[in-house]
């Protein structure tokens, strides 16, 4: 088992997510996190189609030269070249004209590995996921690519993982249902869910109960489900990777009002019912800029009385 901190970064914005990032900004981001002692950070080729695993592969050379942090990727897109010069492609503005091409199996699993230690510049990764499998991202195809990552992509990362050239197998999704269903044919060292499990929605209570029994870490992304918990009820520009529908709004404005009351700012809640979950193994929340480290770290940090919690009509978490 892998010793994952309870907080890390994830790097889709660092990858251009939403908006343009420049090389400075992305090493700054990244310097500011360790130096914050946040050492692990999460990225994958499909974040900026390479961007954000090159950014982070330099940032690290450069502050963190011995190697001591903590890294994910992810497989299950190769990125082939691409005529498209649209500006924004699957969410991701101003990118190298790379399009990613989904592949679980083995060869393709082998060679976004070699890929993605290229751009990290590094040999040994800690943890690979399987990116994005389920019916959410594939439709009508979710089960064939299933199929694929289980008699194939999933033996490759087996053999990696014996070889020492990473330390733990994967599963990065948004959706629970196909981590049940992965669990029912092969073991995972840890789960990242985005999303599923947030102040805004406690879903997957089932997943958390299987983790416990399997000894599977479950990492958690998306803590502010694409922005809207920390971005508020007024901005709002984004709720799980889309605009947020109106009865999600209203339930943000109605959990800001709550926390109001309580002097306590939304992101610092929203945050803080991960991080003391003893459930979760660690937080990763996408940073930019190093005035978003400072500010996870205060709300981090942010005193919550226990009476919020039963306001907010949630379990209070275990400090």
């Amino acid at each position: 088992m892998i010793a994952l901190p309870g907080l890390g970064m994830g790097c889709a914005g660092i990858g251009n997510l939403y908006r343009a990032v420049d090389d400075r900004v992305a090493d700054e981001t990244v310097a500011a996190a360790l130096a914050a002692g946040i050492g692990y950070f999460d990225v994958a080729p499909h974040y900026g189609f390479g961007l954000a695993e090159t950014r982070l592969g330099e940032a690290l050379a450069t502050h963190d030269p011995h190697g001591r942090a903590l890294v994910s990727t992810k497989v299950g897109r190769l990125l082939e070249p691409t005529a498209d010069a649209a500006v924004e492609r699957h969410g991701f503005v101003a990118a190298p004209a790379l399009e990613p091409v989904f592949d679980y199996t083995h060869d393709g699993v082998l060679r976004s590995v070699e890929a993605s230690r290229a751009r990290l510049r590094r040999d040994r990764i800690d943890l690979l996921f399987a990116h994005d499998l389920g019916t959410v991202t594939h439709g009508s195809e979710a089960a064939r690519h299933l199929a694929d990552f289980v008699a194939c992509g999933y033996p490759a990362l087996r053999r990696l993982r014996e070889a020492g050239e990473i330390g733990g197998i994967g599963l990065g999704v948004n959706e629970v249902a196909v981590c049940h269903d992965l669990l029912d044919r092969v073991a995972l060292d840890v789960i990242l869910l985005a999303g599923r499990h947030t102040l805004l929605e406690q879903g997957a209570g089932g997943l958390i109960d299987r983790c416990r029994a399997t000894g599977t870490q479950l990492v958690i992304g998306g803590p502010y489900n694409s922005g809207i918990l920390v971005e508020g009820s007024r901005a709002a520009s984004h709720f799980n990777y889309a605009p947020p529908p109106p009865a999600i709004v209203a339930r943000v404005a109605e959990l800001e009002r709550i926390c109001a009351t309580f002097a306590v700012p939304l992101p610092a809640a929203a945050l803080q019912y991960l991080l003391r979950d003893p459930a979760v193994a660690c937080v990763i929340p996408g940073l930019v800029g190093a005035a978003q480290v400072a500010d996870t770290l205060r709300y981090a940090a942010w005193p919550i009385p226990d009476a919020l919690w039963d306001a907010l009509g949630v379990s209070k978490p275990v400090a």
